[in-house]
């Protein structure tokens, strides 16, 4: 019988070189609705910010779901594990289906097999990832859906007339996003694992809120320290970049995490809406972009210290505009440490594990609403910011004309 696979030349031949064949495509899936009373719920929390929990669950458990029913497919096909899995969210009106989709993988000249780990990474970047020494588990993630809520936003607009840091918001958004990284944490800690490595991030709108989920690969490093089975190193560098540092002596030993929100404030939403009218720099936001920026870095930095790194790698800016002249400013980055005896099996990598495989489909007719889990989605451009402040400019002047027309 044919193998029906979703691995690509490339993944195969990577996988080959590690002893391992392609097995068949593996799928599991599950559709719920929220239904009316967690709405209510929800709605009610979001009066306060925060996380969402009854929203955090459903989904939580709507990914479980099928991610359970993708291992026992693929335990019901035979191998020894499972590569590439994904998720994706696919709205069908007020039902959300959950798809988790993977290929199997056999061990090379193996008769019976007993399965063995999942994994995030592709056939590339699991060549990568064993090649640097790390075994893999489990696939594992962490999830949290969140709200500004009326409280944070009465107490934050009031704050967004003066211009810097809302503080109010700052706080609810750290709290939440690293509220995702602690759960991974916990799910490879569950497994035995002493690292997270290839986490990637998306933030997604879901009803008016925001869900922010990290999925990785669950691994063990056999020159980590115990203390680490603890509280396992976390990684968002990809496997390949992953590899190069590794190969230099270089162990990843935290994602680490940077926020900010900032507002332009009333007097500067003005002078930039009267600027705007003229060719040049407008220096309001320049400045508060570049502040927010800084004030996002400045975190990162802080917490690369507390875990005692010595660089931070591979770092990523996403802007947000959550309206009304406010912006919050996510950096993201893998603080990373010098470890003796750490090294790459090989000492070079494979041309197959970096080549990007180029798609031969191309579909621009798609109308289906559906979101990847694996791709970090950015926010709306700056652009979107300056043509709020001058609605609201253009809003403002308008109110004061009428009351000294009065």
């Amino acid at each position: 019988m044919s193998i029906i696979t979703g691995l690509s030349g490339n993944e195969i031949f990577c996988l080959q070189k590690q002893g391992l064949t392609p097995g068949d495509l593996v799928i599991g899936n599950s559709v719920i609705a929220l239904g009316l009373l967690n709405s209510i719920g929800s709605g009610l929390k979001t009066l306060i910010g925060g996380e969402v929990n009854p929203v955090t669950k459903i989904i939580h458990e709507g990914r479980q779901r099928a991610y359970a029913r993708l291992l026992k497919e693929a335990q019901h096909r035979g191998g020894v594990g499972i590569t590439g899995v994904s998720n994706e969210l696919i709205f069908h009106g007020t039902n959300i289906e959950f798809l988790a989709i993977g290929s199997c993988i056999h061990r090379e000249g193996q008769k019976t097999e007993q399965f063995e780990f999942s994994t995030s990474a592709d056939g590339q970047a699991l060549y990568c990832q064993l090649d640097s020494g790390f075994i893999p588990k489990q696939f594992v993630f962490g999830n949290v859906a969140y709200s500004i809520g009326l409280g944070g936003g009465v107490v934050g607009s009031l704050r967004s007339l003066a211009r810097g840091e809302i503080k109010e918001f700052s706080r609810i958004f750290n709290a939440t996003r690293h509220l995702a990284l602690k759960r991974i944490k916990a799910e490879a800690k569950e497994v035995g694992a002493n690292a997270v490595v290839g986490i990637k991030t998306s933030i997604l709108p879901l009803a008016g809120m925001q869900e922010m989920v990290m999925i990785g690969t669950a691994s063990n490093h056999p020159l980590l320290p115990d203390s680490y089975r603890q509280n396992p190193i976390t990684s968002d560098l990809t496997n390949e970049e992953m590899w190069n540092l590794i190969n230099q002596g270089y162990m990843p030993v935290q994602l680490v995490l940077g926020v900010s929100v900032y507002s332009l404030g009333l007097i500067g939403s003005l002078t930039s809406f009267f600027k705007s009218f003229v060719r040049g720099e407008v220096r309001e936001l320049t400045t508060l972009i570049y502040e927010a920026r800084e004030e996002a870095l400045q975190h990162i930095e802080e917490d690369a210290r507390h875990y005692g790194a010595d660089q931070v790698v591979g770092i990523k800016t996403y802007v947000y505009n959550l309206g009304g002249g406010i912006i919050e400013f996510l950096a993201i980055g893998t603080a990373v440490k010098k470890m003796p005896k750490v090294t790459t099996l090989s000492d070079h990598l494979l041309p197959q594990a970096i080549i990007r495989d180029q798609e031969t489909f191309i579909n621009t007719a798609d109308t289906t609403s559906s979101v990847s889990l694996n791709h970090p989605t950015n926010s709306s451009s700056i652009l979107q910011v300056v043509a709020g402040l001058c609605l609201f400019s253009f809003w403002l002047i308008y109110v004061l004309l009428r009351v000294f027309h009065h």
